[in-house]
């Protein structure tokens, strides 16, 4: 981040009907207090209203939470439609309640890093400082 000009840019979704949004807007504040700039969408939203912010927003990542067991299809739609959008280069994460053996699946789908509950947001920031950079 600190090579480049532009500050990184983040956008925090939650897709689906799940109606609990802490975790996300604890997620979203540590972004923005690790200086990047974050926008979150809020609740109930669709794979393609996710996509459609994330172009708007000119986003670098996604941070998709999921709390409601439909992580694999939900996040597997938003790494479809970013291919259908030409945003292959926008990098998705998930977080949530994930079963640990579905996170190969997800990996296997483009989601390049799944943080389960206990996870510190050090380490989440961390992680998006050390593999993350601003898309040209």
């Amino acid at each position: 981040m600190a090579d480049s000009a532009r500050r990184m840019r983040i956008l925090v979704a939650k897709p689906g009907l799940d109606g609990h949004d802490r975790g996300a807007r604890v997620i979203a504040r540590a972004f923005r207090d690790a200086g990047f700039e974050v926008v979150y969408t809020g609740l109930h939203q669709t794979p393609e209203q996710i996509v459609a912010a994330a172009l708007q927003e000119d986003v670098d990542l996604i941070g998709l939470s999921c709390l409601s067991g439909a992580h694999i299809h939900l996040f597997g739609r938003v790494i479809e439609l970013l291919k259908e959008h030409k945003l292959d280069d926008v990098q998705v994460i998930g977080g949530g309640i994930i079963p640990e053996e579905d996170i190969p699946r997800l990996k296997k789908l483009g989601i390049k890093e799944v943080f389960l509950p206990g996870t510190s947001l050090d380490t989440i920031v961390g992680w998006v400082k050390d593999y993350v950079r601003p898309r040209a």
